[in-house]
């Protein structure tokens, strides 16, 4: 009987192991693809002879990319979002999550406010007004009018209260008896025991300051004030350009197109972040898994 059950787990074993190897292969070969092609000829991308290897290599296109002025400015922007969003988001989302962490008899009012959370992550009130309440605080055309909006991320507090409903009791009773107010023990327990949630919190928010562009396209009109990624979607090969980088206009133009450019712009605008992830990896599993478990 232990023999059986020990076959049919190896089998199972083997079998999850081959589905995730699939998945994983089915997840690398397009951002593959797209790598290879950025490094591409013009000729080679067209035709699409270019699979998960590079053919004709070239580096036509991050030379374009990169001796564009304008596109370290906007990566600036970007990094400048993601200190002062992130800064943000953490700070709200850790102020919020604590409260509504504690039961009813500490916090009645508890219940009230979670409807409000979860009501306002289901539904919103659409472009327009959002819009126009930006507009309204006269945070246009600033990096307020990128951070400000989103400084309360519901998905990231619900998170970070999860966790912080299943820390041992004990600890709390622990801390009252030795006479800790609530700042004390938020920054002396509950964010050092939580440190593998806040890991993931800070991960979410890099992620998403990083990868929007739709309200850098709405609410910035300067040039040298908007973010990478609304740069870069608005970014195409211009013969025009080519000579104010000393470039030759006909060489760059043999051996790049917008296809080879395009690729470029995504593997250059996923560095910083893959960059970023190994660091909280370790967090990352545990702050996903122990913040989903209740309410």
């Amino acid at each position: 009987m232990k023999h059986y059950h020990s076959v049919e787990n190896t089998i199972v074993e083997i079998v999850i192991t081959l589905l995730l190897v699939m998945i994983l292969i089915t997840c690398i070969m397009p951002l593959t693809n797209v790598v290879a092609l950025s490094f591409s000829g013009k000729e080679a991308a067209i035709s699409g002879k270019v699979s998960f290897w590079p053919v004709d290599p070239t580096l036509a296109s991050y030379e374009y990319l990169m001796k564009d002025t304008r596109f370290f400015d906007a990566f600036g922007v970007s990094v400048k979002r993601v200190l002062i969003g992130g800064a943000i988001n953490l700070v709200m989302s850790l102020f919020m999550a604590y409260p509504l962490s504690m039961e009813k008899q500490r916090f009645p009012s508890r219940g009230v406010y979670m409807w409000v959370l979860i009501f306002c992550m289901l539904f919103s009130a659409g472009i327009v007004p959002w819009y126009f309440a930006v507009r309204y605080t006269g945070i246009m055309d600033t990096i307020w009018a990128l951070v400000l909006p989103g400084a309360v991320p519901v998905f990231n507090v619900i998170l970070l209260m999860n966790f912080f409903r299943n820390l041992p009791g004990a600890v709390r009773e622990s801390a009252e008896l030795d006479g800790a107010g609530e700042f004390r023990m938020l920054f002396s327990i509950y964010i050092p025991l939580s440190l593998p949630s806040i890991a993931t919190i800070t991960l979410f928010s890099i992620v998403n300051h990083w990868n929007s562009f739709f309200d850098g396209m709405l609410l910035i009109n300067s040039a040298n004030k908007v973010p990478l990624q609304t740069y870069i979607q608005s970014l195409t090969i211009r013969t025009s350009d080519l000579s104010t980088m000393g470039l030759s206009a006909e060489q760059m133009m043999a051996m790049m197109s917008q296809r080879t450019f395009n690729a470029a712009k995504i593997v250059v605008s996923t560095l910083p972040i893959l960059m970023i992830y190994p660091f909280m990896q370790r967090y990352f599993i545990a702050g996903i898994t122990l913040g989903s478990v209740k309410e």
